[in-house]
């Protein structure tokens, strides 16, 4: 008998028929799903391996950057530290920019190492006329750490890239947080936008490219992010081949 659940299998990768052997799953498919939850553990613990991202990203100029977490168990039990910048690195972040972009590890530093560097050239390379910061390489990192580095370069929005809580069939997934008017420690998340699920599996870069250049061009039109500015009006007025608009530019 042919297995009507085949052709779905092929396009993607949640487990659905999986079969019986008895009343319990086959052998194979309970080690497949015993390997799948070992590799998402492995995705939070693995360490980021800043030295190779800043050989990638030499030109651009890369600034590293760690949280006040000293190391990954306090990073997890403790995400308050994970959210605030170092005072070392504090004293790195220098100059003024408009835009400030952050590649941190996450919950999942493989997906930053894998897929950061090109996201992150991509998005220069789409907006040549932004002020953005030198990219920095943040270790022990929470979403809201791009707040605090944001703030330290005197910038009205922040892209944070950073890698995701790695899922059973998805431990290399990152994601990307557009804040406008970043204010450590006051930000919510309902005042930021996120562009998830960026890997080859999931999003291409080339199309997170274009959601995240369209909903910062429209936050920095409109001066807001989160639930006041909507991913689909943001795609619908920019695009990465629309002009700069008022306020977008150096």
């Amino acid at each position: 008998m042919s297995d009507p659940l085949a052709y779905l299998r092929g396009l993607t990768a949640a487990r659905i028929g999986l079969g019986r052997t008895g009343v319990s799953l086959p052998t194979a498919r309970v080690l497949e799903f015993q390997m799948a939850h070992a590799q998402a553990r492995d995705a939070i613990h693995a360490p980021f391996d800043v030295g190779r991202i800043e050989q990638e990203l030499a030109d651009l100029r890369p600034i590293r950057a760690e949280s006040r977490a000293v190391d990954r168990r306090v990073y997890l039990e403790r995400p308050d530290d994970g959210r605030r910048l170092s005072d070392a690195s504090r004293e790195k972040l220098v100059g003024r920019f408009d835009c400030a972009l952050v590649l941190g590890d996450g919950l999942s530093a493989c997906a930053a190492r894998t897929h950061g560097p090109a996201l992150v050239r991509a998005l220069r390379t789409a907006t040549p006329d932004w002020r953005w910061s030198p990219p920095v390489i943040a270790t022990m990192a929470r979403v809201a750490l791009g707040d605090d580095i944001a703030a330290a370069f005197g910038s009205d929005l922040v892209v944070m890239l950073i890698g995701e809580r790695p899922g059973l069939s998805s431990p290399d997934s990152l994601g990307a947080y557009v804040t406008f008017a970043p204010r450590p420690g006051v930000t919510s998340d309902a005042q930021r936008n996120c562009v998830s699920n960026i890997r080859p599996q999931g999003l291409p870069i080339g199309e997170a490219v274009r959601k995240i250049v369209a909903i910062a061009a429209l936050a920095r039109h409109t001066r807001q992010t989160g639930v006041a500015l909507k991913e689909d009006e943001a795609l619908t007025l920019f695009s990465s081949d629309a002009p700069a608009i008022e306020g977008s530019t150096s």
